[in-house]
Protein backbone atom coordinates (compact mmCIF):
# COMPACT_ATOMS: atom_id res chain seq x y z
CA UNK A 1 0.00 0.00 0.00
CA UNK A 2 1.26 3.58 -0.56
CA UNK A 3 2.00 5.66 2.27
CA UNK A 4 0.61 9.28 1.44
CA UNK A 5 1.77 11.73 4.07
CA UNK A 6 -0.18 15.22 4.37
CA UNK A 7 1.61 18.36 5.54
CA UNK A 8 -0.71 20.60 7.24
CA UNK A 9 -4.16 20.06 9.50
CA UNK A 10 -6.73 22.84 7.77
CA UNK A 11 -9.46 22.55 5.53
CA UNK A 12 -7.21 21.44 2.54
CA UNK A 13 -4.98 19.19 4.75
CA UNK A 14 -7.91 17.31 6.43
CA UNK A 15 -9.77 17.30 3.22
CA UNK A 16 -6.66 15.47 1.06
CA UNK A 17 -6.30 12.98 3.97
CA UNK A 18 -9.72 12.04 4.28
CA UNK A 19 -9.79 11.38 0.17
CA UNK A 20 -6.72 9.36 0.41
CA UNK A 21 -8.30 7.13 3.38
CA UNK A 22 -11.06 6.80 0.83
CA UNK A 23 -9.05 5.79 -2.12
CA UNK A 24 -7.41 3.10 0.34
CA UNK A 25 -3.98 5.01 0.99
CA UNK A 26 -1.82 4.56 4.07
CA UNK A 27 -1.78 8.21 5.56
CA UNK A 28 -0.78 10.17 8.17
CA UNK A 29 -1.32 13.83 8.34
CA UNK A 30 1.79 16.74 10.29
CA UNK A 31 0.94 19.64 12.04
CA UNK A 32 3.64 22.09 13.27
CA UNK A 33 1.25 24.17 14.92
CA UNK A 34 -2.07 23.48 16.89
CA UNK A 35 -4.68 21.78 14.57
CA UNK A 36 -7.67 22.63 15.16
CA UNK A 37 -10.68 20.68 17.46
CA UNK A 38 -13.40 20.65 14.02
CA UNK A 39 -10.35 19.03 12.43
CA UNK A 40 -9.03 16.75 14.46
CA UNK A 41 -12.43 15.24 15.62
CA UNK A 42 -12.86 14.95 11.74
CA UNK A 43 -9.42 12.83 11.64
CA UNK A 44 -10.36 10.95 14.59
CA UNK A 45 -13.58 9.89 12.94
CA UNK A 46 -11.91 8.71 9.87
CA UNK A 47 -9.48 7.16 11.59
CA UNK A 48 -6.55 8.70 10.21
CA UNK A 49 -3.03 9.10 12.14
CA UNK A 50 -2.21 12.47 12.76
CA UNK A 51 0.32 14.79 14.90
CA UNK A 52 0.68 18.46 15.83
CA UNK A 53 2.87 21.01 17.58
CA UNK A 54 5.91 19.62 15.26
CA UNK A 55 7.21 16.76 12.60
CA UNK A 56 8.32 13.84 12.86
CA UNK A 57 10.78 13.28 10.23
CA UNK A 58 10.66 9.52 10.67
CA UNK A 59 7.29 9.19 9.72
CA UNK A 60 7.08 11.82 6.80
CA UNK A 61 10.68 11.13 4.61
CA UNK A 62 9.03 7.89 4.46
CA UNK A 63 6.05 8.92 2.03
CA UNK A 64 5.97 7.62 -1.51
CA UNK A 65 3.87 10.91 -1.98
CA UNK A 66 3.74 14.42 0.10
CA UNK A 67 0.30 16.70 0.03
CA UNK A 68 1.49 19.82 0.91
CA UNK A 69 -0.65 22.78 2.66
CA UNK A 70 -0.19 25.69 0.45
CA UNK A 71 0.39 27.61 3.52
CA UNK A 72 4.09 26.13 3.85
CA UNK A 73 6.62 27.43 1.47
CA UNK A 74 8.52 25.44 -1.17
CA UNK A 75 11.93 26.99 1.30
CA UNK A 76 10.55 25.06 4.25
CA UNK A 77 13.79 22.69 5.24
CA UNK A 78 11.39 19.84 5.68
CA UNK A 79 10.09 20.54 1.78
CA UNK A 80 13.64 20.70 1.05
CA UNK A 81 14.51 17.52 3.12
CA UNK A 82 11.76 15.49 0.61
CA UNK A 83 12.73 17.44 -2.61
CA UNK A 84 16.45 16.89 -2.42
CA UNK A 85 15.41 13.28 -1.54
CA UNK A 86 13.50 12.97 -4.81
CA UNK A 87 9.87 12.91 -2.84
CA UNK A 88 6.62 13.66 -5.08
CA UNK A 89 5.15 16.79 -3.21
CA UNK A 90 2.02 17.97 -4.71
CA UNK A 91 -1.35 20.09 -3.86
CA UNK A 92 -4.35 19.09 -2.53
CA UNK A 93 -5.92 20.43 -5.58
CA UNK A 94 -3.68 18.28 -7.79
CA UNK A 95 -4.43 15.28 -5.97
CA UNK A 96 -8.60 15.63 -6.17
CA UNK A 97 -8.60 16.35 -9.53
CA UNK A 98 -6.87 12.70 -9.98
CA UNK A 99 -10.22 10.95 -8.75
CA UNK A 100 -13.07 13.90 -10.19
CA UNK A 101 -14.86 13.47 -13.76
CA UNK A 102 -16.61 16.99 -13.13
CA UNK A 103 -16.23 20.08 -15.21
CA UNK A 104 -13.93 22.22 -13.28
CA UNK A 105 -13.97 26.00 -13.65
CA UNK A 106 -10.92 27.26 -12.11
CA UNK A 107 -10.25 31.22 -11.20
CA UNK A 108 -7.16 32.25 -10.44
CA UNK A 109 -5.66 36.23 -10.28
CA UNK A 110 -4.75 38.97 -7.66
CA UNK A 111 -7.79 40.71 -6.99
CA UNK A 112 -11.49 39.58 -7.98
CA UNK A 113 -11.52 36.06 -7.49
CA UNK A 114 -13.25 35.09 -4.63
CA UNK A 115 -16.35 37.59 -6.12
CA UNK A 116 -15.60 35.62 -9.64
CA UNK A 117 -16.24 32.29 -7.60
CA UNK A 118 -18.80 33.04 -5.46
CA UNK A 119 -21.14 34.79 -8.63
CA UNK A 120 -20.25 31.69 -11.28
CA UNK A 121 -21.24 29.35 -8.31
CA UNK A 122 -24.38 31.63 -7.79
CA UNK A 123 -24.74 31.46 -11.90
CA UNK A 124 -25.01 27.54 -11.97
CA UNK A 125 -26.63 27.13 -9.29
CA UNK A 126 -29.58 29.62 -10.28
CA UNK A 127 -29.82 27.71 -13.54
CA UNK A 128 -30.57 24.51 -11.83
CA UNK A 129 -27.15 22.42 -12.20
CA UNK A 130 -25.43 19.68 -9.60
CA UNK A 131 -22.69 22.66 -8.51
CA UNK A 132 -19.64 22.40 -5.88
CA UNK A 133 -17.84 25.31 -4.81
CA UNK A 134 -13.80 25.24 -3.40
CA UNK A 135 -10.29 25.53 -3.75
CA UNK A 136 -9.40 28.87 -1.66
CA UNK A 137 -13.27 29.27 -0.46
CA UNK A 138 -15.54 27.10 1.52
CA UNK A 139 -15.33 23.47 1.61
CA UNK A 140 -12.24 21.16 0.87
CA UNK A 141 -12.22 20.62 -2.61
CA UNK A 142 -10.77 16.88 -1.69
CA UNK A 143 -13.40 16.43 0.81
CA UNK A 144 -16.07 16.84 -1.70
CA UNK A 145 -14.87 14.50 -4.23
CA UNK A 146 -14.47 11.77 -1.35
CA UNK A 147 -18.07 12.39 -0.26
CA UNK A 148 -20.56 14.42 -2.64
CA UNK A 149 -20.60 13.52 -6.08
CA UNK A 150 -21.29 17.06 -8.62
CA UNK A 151 -21.25 17.38 -12.25
CA UNK A 152 -19.16 20.97 -11.43
CA UNK A 153 -16.88 22.38 -9.00
CA UNK A 154 -16.12 25.95 -9.40
CA UNK A 155 -12.71 26.32 -7.66
CA UNK A 156 -11.29 29.14 -6.38
CA UNK A 157 -7.00 28.84 -6.54
CA UNK A 158 -4.59 30.78 -5.33
CA UNK A 159 -1.34 30.31 -6.80
CA UNK A 160 0.40 29.02 -3.99
CA UNK A 161 -2.41 26.06 -4.76
CA UNK A 162 -1.17 26.03 -8.58
CA UNK A 163 2.57 25.71 -7.17
CA UNK A 164 2.46 21.70 -6.77
CA UNK A 165 0.48 20.75 -9.54
CA UNK A 166 1.62 18.81 -12.58
CA UNK A 167 -1.40 17.09 -14.45
CA UNK A 168 -4.85 19.20 -12.72
CA UNK A 169 -6.43 20.50 -15.54
CA UNK A 170 -9.76 22.57 -15.89
CA UNK A 171 -12.37 22.73 -18.75
CA UNK A 172 -13.00 26.64 -18.16
CA UNK A 173 -9.68 28.76 -16.70
CA UNK A 174 -10.17 32.43 -15.69
CA UNK A 175 -7.19 35.01 -14.64
CA UNK A 176 -9.10 37.72 -13.25
CA UNK A 177 -6.41 40.08 -13.69
CA UNK A 178 -2.40 40.18 -12.12
CA UNK A 179 -0.63 42.86 -10.03
CA UNK A 180 2.43 42.28 -7.37
CA UNK A 181 1.14 40.40 -4.56
CA UNK A 182 2.69 37.54 -2.30
CA UNK A 183 6.44 38.63 -4.18
CA UNK A 184 7.66 37.42 -0.83
CA UNK A 185 7.03 33.90 -1.43
CA UNK A 186 8.16 34.39 -5.13
CA UNK A 187 11.80 35.87 -4.56
CA UNK A 188 10.35 39.40 -4.74
CA UNK A 189 10.29 38.46 -8.53
CA UNK A 190 7.25 39.32 -10.32
CA UNK A 191 7.90 36.93 -13.19
CA UNK A 192 7.83 33.75 -11.03
CA UNK A 193 4.30 35.06 -9.68
CA UNK A 194 2.77 35.51 -13.05
CA UNK A 195 4.27 32.24 -14.25
CA UNK A 196 2.66 30.74 -10.90
CA UNK A 197 -0.92 32.27 -12.16
CA UNK A 198 -0.64 30.88 -15.78
CA UNK A 199 0.17 27.28 -14.35
CA UNK A 200 -3.58 27.32 -14.48
CA UNK A 201 -3.25 27.06 -18.05
CA UNK A 202 -0.77 24.24 -18.55
CA UNK A 203 -2.87 21.47 -19.34
CA UNK A 204 -5.44 22.99 -21.28
CA UNK A 205 -6.78 21.45 -24.89
CA UNK A 206 -8.21 22.63 -27.63
CA UNK A 207 -11.45 22.27 -26.43
CA UNK A 208 -11.31 23.81 -23.29
CA UNK A 209 -11.67 27.55 -22.45
CA UNK A 210 -9.26 30.43 -20.95
CA UNK A 211 -11.16 33.44 -19.83
CA UNK A 212 -8.76 36.10 -19.09
CA UNK A 213 -8.74 40.67 -19.02
CA UNK A 214 -7.61 41.60 -22.10
CA UNK A 215 -7.38 45.48 -20.53
CA UNK A 216 -4.30 43.86 -18.19
CA UNK A 217 -1.59 44.56 -19.14
CA UNK A 218 0.35 42.00 -16.73
CA UNK A 219 -1.32 39.12 -18.12
CA UNK A 220 -1.48 40.08 -21.82
CA UNK A 221 2.67 40.14 -21.91
CA UNK A 222 2.36 36.82 -20.34
CA UNK A 223 0.71 36.00 -22.84
CA UNK A 224 2.49 36.68 -25.79
CA UNK A 225 5.02 34.80 -24.59
CA UNK A 226 3.84 31.28 -24.66
CA UNK A 227 1.53 28.70 -26.93
CA UNK A 228 -2.21 27.93 -25.49
CA UNK A 229 -4.25 25.69 -27.48
CA UNK A 230 -7.38 26.25 -25.72
CA UNK A 231 -10.11 28.85 -26.83
CA UNK A 232 -9.66 32.28 -25.93
CA UNK A 233 -11.92 34.68 -24.49
CA UNK A 234 -10.86 38.15 -23.47
CA UNK A 235 -12.89 40.56 -21.71
CA UNK A 236 -12.58 44.07 -21.81
CA UNK A 237 -13.96 47.68 -20.75
CA UNK A 238 -11.63 49.77 -23.45
CA UNK A 239 -12.58 47.83 -27.01
CA UNK A 240 -15.27 45.51 -28.01
CA UNK A 241 -13.51 41.85 -28.72
CA UNK A 242 -15.00 39.59 -31.10
CA UNK A 243 -15.55 36.41 -28.90
CA UNK A 244 -15.58 37.33 -24.69
CA UNK A 245 -17.61 40.21 -23.09
CA UNK A 246 -17.19 44.17 -23.55
CA UNK A 247 -18.92 47.40 -23.01
CA UNK A 248 -21.35 49.03 -25.61
CA UNK A 249 -22.71 52.17 -24.21
CA UNK A 250 -24.98 51.23 -21.31
CA UNK A 251 -24.89 47.68 -21.38
CA UNK A 252 -22.44 44.64 -20.98
CA UNK A 253 -22.67 42.41 -24.80
CA UNK A 254 -21.26 38.93 -23.95
CA UNK A 255 -20.21 36.87 -27.14
CA UNK A 256 -19.85 33.39 -27.32
CA UNK A 257 -20.19 30.41 -29.93
CA UNK A 258 -21.99 32.57 -31.69
CA UNK A 259 -24.68 34.05 -29.98
CA UNK A 260 -24.73 37.39 -28.00
CA UNK A 261 -26.61 38.26 -25.16
CA UNK A 262 -26.83 42.14 -23.79
CA UNK A 263 -27.15 43.18 -20.10
CA UNK A 264 -27.96 46.23 -18.63
CA UNK A 265 -24.81 47.74 -16.68
CA UNK A 266 -27.42 49.36 -14.15
CA UNK A 267 -29.06 45.58 -13.43
CA UNK A 268 -25.84 44.47 -12.08
CA UNK A 269 -26.02 43.51 -8.24
CA UNK A 270 -21.92 44.74 -7.94
CA UNK A 271 -20.84 48.21 -8.00
CA UNK A 272 -17.90 49.98 -9.11
CA UNK A 273 -15.27 49.02 -12.22
CA UNK A 274 -13.81 46.11 -10.92
CA UNK A 275 -17.13 44.47 -10.26
CA UNK A 276 -17.88 44.90 -13.86
CA UNK A 277 -14.93 42.82 -14.33
CA UNK A 278 -16.20 40.04 -12.27
CA UNK A 279 -19.43 39.85 -13.48
CA UNK A 280 -18.32 39.53 -17.53
CA UNK A 281 -15.96 37.13 -16.94
CA UNK A 282 -18.58 34.95 -14.59
CA UNK A 283 -20.70 35.86 -17.49
CA UNK A 284 -18.89 34.31 -20.25
CA UNK A 285 -18.40 30.77 -18.00
CA UNK A 286 -21.97 30.88 -17.27
CA UNK A 287 -22.70 30.77 -21.05
CA UNK A 288 -20.09 28.92 -22.43
CA UNK A 289 -21.92 26.13 -19.72
CA UNK A 290 -25.10 26.29 -21.63
CA UNK A 291 -26.64 28.96 -19.20
CA UNK A 292 -29.63 30.09 -20.81
CA UNK A 293 -29.67 34.63 -21.04
CA UNK A 294 -32.04 35.05 -18.40
CA UNK A 295 -30.97 33.09 -15.58
CA UNK A 296 -27.47 34.95 -16.07
CA UNK A 297 -29.50 38.48 -16.58
CA UNK A 298 -31.37 37.58 -13.55
CA UNK A 299 -28.65 36.33 -11.38
CA UNK A 300 -26.08 38.81 -12.12
CA UNK A 301 -28.92 41.31 -11.09
CA UNK A 302 -29.87 39.21 -7.68
CA UNK A 303 -26.20 38.06 -6.51
CA UNK A 304 -25.83 39.62 -2.91
CA UNK A 305 -22.00 40.40 -1.75
CA UNK A 306 -19.57 38.12 -0.36
CA UNK A 307 -18.56 38.53 3.36
CA UNK A 308 -15.49 40.84 4.22
CA UNK A 309 -15.22 42.25 0.82
CA UNK A 310 -16.95 45.44 0.79
CA UNK A 311 -19.48 44.48 3.30
CA UNK A 312 -21.61 46.90 4.26
CA UNK A 313 -22.04 46.77 7.92
CA UNK A 314 -24.00 49.21 9.69
CA UNK A 315 -24.42 53.09 9.71
CA UNK A 316 -23.80 54.92 13.18
CA UNK A 317 -24.61 58.36 13.50
CA UNK A 318 -24.67 58.77 9.38
CA UNK A 319 -21.30 57.05 8.93
CA UNK A 320 -21.42 54.40 7.15
CA UNK A 321 -18.80 51.44 8.18
CA UNK A 322 -17.51 48.86 5.33
CA UNK A 323 -15.74 45.51 5.92
CA UNK A 324 -12.99 44.68 3.16
CA UNK A 325 -10.91 43.03 5.11
CA UNK A 326 -10.29 40.61 2.39
CA UNK A 327 -8.46 43.49 0.78
CA UNK A 328 -4.77 42.11 1.36
CA UNK A 329 -2.98 43.92 -1.23
CA UNK A 330 -2.38 47.27 -2.96
CA UNK A 331 -4.53 46.80 -6.00
CA UNK A 332 -7.43 45.90 -4.13
CA UNK A 333 -7.29 48.78 -1.67
CA UNK A 334 -7.08 51.23 -4.63
CA UNK A 335 -10.30 49.30 -5.63
CA UNK A 336 -12.17 50.07 -2.54
CA UNK A 337 -11.16 53.31 -1.78
CA UNK A 338 -11.76 54.65 -5.75
CA UNK A 339 -15.37 53.13 -5.98
CA UNK A 340 -16.59 55.25 -2.53
CA UNK A 341 -17.99 58.70 -3.32
CA UNK A 342 -17.95 60.04 -0.02
CA UNK A 343 -15.05 61.07 2.19
CA UNK A 344 -13.62 58.56 3.71
CA UNK A 345 -12.08 57.39 7.40
CA UNK A 346 -9.51 54.74 6.14
CA UNK A 347 -8.41 51.82 8.52
CA UNK A 348 -5.13 50.27 6.81
CA UNK A 349 -2.08 48.25 7.87
CA UNK A 350 -1.05 44.22 8.88
CA UNK A 351 1.79 42.57 7.95
CA UNK A 352 3.12 44.15 4.82
CA UNK A 353 3.78 41.76 1.82
CA UNK A 354 6.65 44.21 0.18
CA UNK A 355 3.67 46.97 -0.57
CA UNK A 356 4.56 50.02 -2.87
CA UNK A 357 1.69 52.56 -1.81
CA UNK A 358 2.89 54.95 -4.52
CA UNK A 359 0.10 54.28 -6.69
CA UNK A 360 -2.45 54.57 -3.98
CA UNK A 361 -1.29 58.54 -2.99
CA UNK A 362 -3.69 59.62 -6.19
CA UNK A 363 -6.57 57.91 -4.97
CA UNK A 364 -5.82 58.78 -1.21
CA UNK A 365 -5.48 62.53 -1.73
CA UNK A 366 -8.63 62.74 -3.65
CA UNK A 367 -10.91 60.42 -1.25
CA UNK A 368 -8.92 60.24 2.29
CA UNK A 369 -9.54 62.46 5.04
CA UNK A 370 -8.27 60.39 7.82
CA UNK A 371 -6.32 57.28 8.28
CA UNK A 372 -6.08 54.91 11.44
CA UNK A 373 -3.25 52.09 11.33
CA UNK A 374 -4.19 48.99 12.38
CA UNK A 375 -0.79 46.97 12.44
CA UNK A 376 2.47 46.25 14.41
CA UNK A 377 4.30 48.12 12.36
CA UNK A 378 3.25 51.24 10.88
CA UNK A 379 6.00 53.07 9.51
CA UNK A 380 5.77 52.54 5.87
CA UNK A 381 2.21 53.65 6.18
CA UNK A 382 2.71 57.07 7.50
CA UNK A 383 6.32 57.83 5.48
CA UNK A 384 3.89 56.88 2.44
CA UNK A 385 0.43 59.52 3.79
CA UNK A 386 1.15 61.74 6.58
CA UNK A 387 2.55 64.27 3.74
CA UNK A 388 -1.00 63.88 2.29
CA UNK A 389 -3.50 63.64 5.10
CA UNK A 390 -1.55 65.47 7.47
CA UNK A 391 0.31 64.11 11.10
CA UNK A 392 -3.06 65.51 12.98
CA UNK A 393 -4.95 63.10 10.84
CA UNK A 394 -3.28 59.89 10.99
CA UNK A 395 -3.26 57.45 13.87
CA UNK A 396 -1.65 53.83 15.19
CA UNK A 397 -4.17 50.79 17.15
CA UNK A 398 -3.39 47.63 17.63
CA UNK A 399 -6.91 46.13 17.99
CA UNK A 400 -10.15 46.36 16.03
CA UNK A 401 -11.80 47.77 18.94
CA UNK A 402 -9.48 50.72 19.17
CA UNK A 403 -9.46 50.98 15.21
CA UNK A 404 -13.23 51.53 15.17
CA UNK A 405 -13.38 53.72 17.82
CA UNK A 406 -10.52 55.92 16.55
CA UNK A 407 -12.00 55.60 13.00
CA UNK A 408 -15.33 56.98 15.08
CA UNK A 409 -13.49 60.08 16.22
CA UNK A 410 -12.22 60.85 13.00
CA UNK A 411 -15.68 60.78 11.11
CA UNK A 412 -18.77 62.86 10.58
CA UNK A 413 -22.06 62.68 9.27
CA UNK A 414 -21.72 61.53 5.86
CA UNK A 415 -18.46 59.73 5.47
CA UNK A 416 -17.58 56.31 5.13
CA UNK A 417 -15.23 54.24 7.51
CA UNK A 418 -13.18 51.72 5.70
CA UNK A 419 -11.34 49.21 7.17
CA UNK A 420 -9.93 47.47 3.50
CA UNK A 421 -6.28 46.78 4.81
CA UNK A 422 -3.71 46.76 2.32
CA UNK A 423 -1.77 43.61 4.18
CA UNK A 424 -2.02 40.30 5.28
CA UNK A 425 -3.33 40.10 8.88
CA UNK A 426 -1.29 37.35 10.71
CA UNK A 427 0.54 40.27 12.99
CA UNK A 428 -2.53 40.54 14.91
CA UNK A 429 -5.32 38.42 13.89
CA UNK A 430 -5.59 35.14 12.55
CA UNK A 431 -6.67 35.86 9.08
CA UNK A 432 -8.53 38.24 6.96
CA UNK A 433 -12.26 36.77 8.12
CA UNK A 434 -10.95 37.36 11.96
CA UNK A 435 -9.75 40.51 11.15
CA UNK A 436 -13.35 40.90 9.37
CA UNK A 437 -15.61 39.42 11.97
CA UNK A 438 -13.44 41.64 15.02
CA UNK A 439 -14.36 44.41 12.50
CA UNK A 440 -17.91 43.79 12.24
CA UNK A 441 -18.51 43.65 16.49
CA UNK A 442 -16.52 46.52 17.60
CA UNK A 443 -18.83 48.76 14.93
CA UNK A 444 -21.75 46.88 16.56
CA UNK A 445 -20.87 48.12 19.91
CA UNK A 446 -20.17 51.46 19.05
Amino acid sequence: MNRIVVLGGAESGVGAAVLAKVKGFDVFLSDNGTIKEEYAAMLNQWEIPFEQGGHSEEKILCADEVIKSPGIPSTAPLIQKLAGQGTHIVSEIEFASRYDKARKICITGSNGKTTTTSLIHYLLKEAGLNVGLGGNIGKSYALQVATEKHDYYVLEISSFQLDDTYDFRPDIAIITNITPDHLDRYDHKMENYVRAKFKITQNLRPEDCFIFDSDDAITIDHLSKIVLKAKMLPFSQEKEVAQGAFVKEDKMVVRVNGGETDIFLKSLALPGRHNLYNSMAAAIAAKVSGVKDEVIRESLSSFRGIEHRLEKVLSVGGVLYVNDSKATNVDAAWYALECQDKPVVWIVGGKDKGNDYEVLKPVVRQKVRAIVCLGVDNAKIHDAFEGIVGKDNICDTRSADDAVKAAARFATKGDVVLLSPCCASFDLFQNYEDRGCRFKAAVRKL
